[in-house]
């Protein structure tokens, strides 16, 4: 593979111009900056030339010293086109499936969703929509320009209806008795009239639930976790300013939590008068956010150098490096470190994405049976939940490989 230029990150306080797209003040700083990264993370891409000359856009993250949401403040949506041929899904995870399917049951039973009408936007492949349909015996329809109907399977396939498209104005006649937001919210720009146009679907729908999931940015800040920033995200949410937003556009959390390991913020909220409604135990200050912010600048100095040394001790003296997982952590990761180019291979068990390549730098992304013949040396996991995971597919396969988490 040829050599691909980092994009170079620099975390350093700029000016900002932009008003904050949650709350709408004007108190935004800049802290982070990395240049030419890809637009898109999970587009299947057929050919590594066009995958390395990916189109790119520059990532800016700004705090909004009003609120404590951060944004890309540099993102250009124009560079962006979910469609089809988006490949988002972690179901393929047995870990993961675990996480969903068990999340659904709680919510069935925690809301008594039995015989409801379920909206999901951004729905992707609808495997969790699926889930609150089959469990509660319920019908459900997605909204979402990379959903794929013919993907639904079991028993609840026929209950659930999907809408290839963005949701927007046009579908502002969908509504629910639950509705639900999973990993959505975060790629939104706009999040102030994303949540304004829900609520108004919603007015004189008190009774319905509101249910959301998205990344916790307060652990990508105290980790300096630079491979969970990429330009797909322009939103990032802690649950605190996630619950301001909620409460800000007329709903009332009713309840706020972490899960997967505290990488997800789970909330749920209805249509409600939130004026009377007092932060919830989990809802940390923006003071606390700003701190988190103001570390970041060296944890992400100290994790850029750790990762390219990391990199070069892993492919040296011919040795194999490959990385597992080729979804957007894996193309930040690689997007972001010095001698990417060195690792040949991504692995994935997505068989949707074998013989694909990665946006920005290239590399194949092989099924894990390939390992048998390329016999790497270490594995490099983009996340650590699914270690125990891997190292049972390593050791099925006869591997006898390094396992190390970013």
């Amino acid at each position: 593979m040829t050599g691909v230029a980092r994009a170079a990150a620099v975390a350093a306080e700029f000016e900002v111009e932009t008003a904050c797209p949650s709350c709408g003040a004007s108190r935004m700083r800049g802290f982070y900056r990395q240049p030419g990264v890809p637009s898109h993370s999970c587009l299947l891409l057929d050919d590594p030339a066009a995958a390395r000359d990916f189109p790119r856009g520059d990532i800016e993250l700004a705090l909004c010293e009003g609120c404590g949401f951060v944004a890309n403040v540099a993102v250009d949506t124009s560079l962006q086109a979910y469609s089809a041929t988006y490949e988002e899904t972690q179901g393929f995870s047995p870990r993961f499936r675990r996480f969903a399917e068990g999340l659904a049951a709680d919510l069935v039973a925690k809301h008594d969703l039995h015989d409801k009408r379920i909206l999901e936007i951004g729905c992707g492949k609808a495997e969790f929509l699926a889930d609150l349909c089959e469990i509660g015996g319920n019908r459900g329809v997605g909204v979402d320009p990379a959903a794929i109907p013919e993907r639904v399977e079991g028993p609840a396939a026929e209950r659930v209806e999907l809408i290839r498209d963005y949701y927007g104005e046009r579908y502002a006649h969908l509504s629910g008795d639950f509705v639900v937001c999973r990993h959505t919210l975060e790629h939104i720009a706009d999040v102030g009239a994303f949540m304004r146009l829900l609520r108004r679907t919603l007015e004189g729908r008190s009774r319905a639930v509101v249910f959301f999931e998205l990344p916790d940015v307060l652990r990508v800040l105290r980790e300096a976790a630079f491979w969970d920033v990429y330009y797909e995200h322009c939103s990032y949410f802690s649950p605190g300013s996630l619950a301001r937003l909620f409460r800000a556009t007329g709903f009332e959390v009713t309840d706020l939590a972490l899960a997967f390991d505290d990488q997800y913020i789970l909330i749920e909220a209805r249509a409600a008068d939130p004026a009377a409604t007092p932060p919830l135990a989990i809802e940390e200050s923006v003071a606390e956010v700003a701190a988190e912010v103001a570390a970041f600048a060296t944890g992400c100095e100290r994790a850029f150098a750790h990762w390219a040394a990391e990199v070069e001790r892993t492919t040296a003296d011919g040795h194999r490096a490959v990385v597992w997982g080729s979804g957007s952590k894996g193309v930040a990761f690689l997007n972001a470190i010095a001698g990417a180019e060195r690792i040949e291979y991504v692995v994935d068990i997505n068989p949707f994405k074998h013989g694909k390549f990665m946006a920005g730098t290239g590399q194949e992304i092989v099924a894990p049976e390939r390992l048998r013949e390329y016999l790497p040396s270490h594995v490099i996991a983009m996340n650590p939940i699914y270690l125990a995971e891997i190292r049972a597919s390593l050791d099925d396969l006869g591997v006898d490989a390094e396992l190390v988490a970013v």
